[in-house]
């Protein structure tokens, strides 16, 4: 059975991209400071980043079941990037401000490289929240119910 798949399935098919996207462009910034930074914990470093390759692989994988009409997919897109991932996304920031920092530090304190990571982060940030809106408008849940029989 071949169904239309409604615009903002669509709409929350590339934010759920371009989230899994910023992801990975946050991953090389974070292994390119580590590795100028003269670390020697190079195998550790490969090893994270092979972790992280396959789980932003699934996560691609649970984004196109999402779009073609998986209610599983949905819930743990919801779960893992609209909850748990949202709160990872927040956790390093709100800490650094209960550890006494201001936002007057952090901008005094840029480099290209935090700007960039920050400028990802909080395109990753929208870009989830965003995806999570469209994911459950009307037009949505109408085209997850009609899967829901199949």
């Amino acid at each position: 059975m071949n169904k239309r798949i409604p615009s903002d399935i669509k709409k929350s098919y590339l934010l759920w991209l371009v989230a899994v996207g910023a992801g990975v462009f946050e991953m090389a910034i974070a292994v390119t400071q580590m590795l100028s930074s003269g670390s020697e914990a190079g195998m550790g470093i490969m090893i994270q980043v092979g972790i992280r390759s396959l789980i932003f692989a699934a996560l691609v994988y649970v984004i196109v079941k999402m779009q073609r009409g998986k209610q599983w997919a949905r819930i743990v897109l919801t779960i893992l990037l609209g909850g748990i991932g949202t709160v990872s996304l927040l956790m390093d920031p709100i800490q650094w401000l209960m550890e006494g920092n201001s936002l007057d530090t952090a901008l005094t304190g840029m480099t290209v490289s935090s700007t960039l990571f920050g400028i990802s982060r909080i395109v990753h940030l929208a870009s989830v929240i965003a995806a999570l809106i469209f994911m459950y408008r009307p037009s949505a849940n109408k085209y997850f119910s009609s899967f829901a029989g199949a």
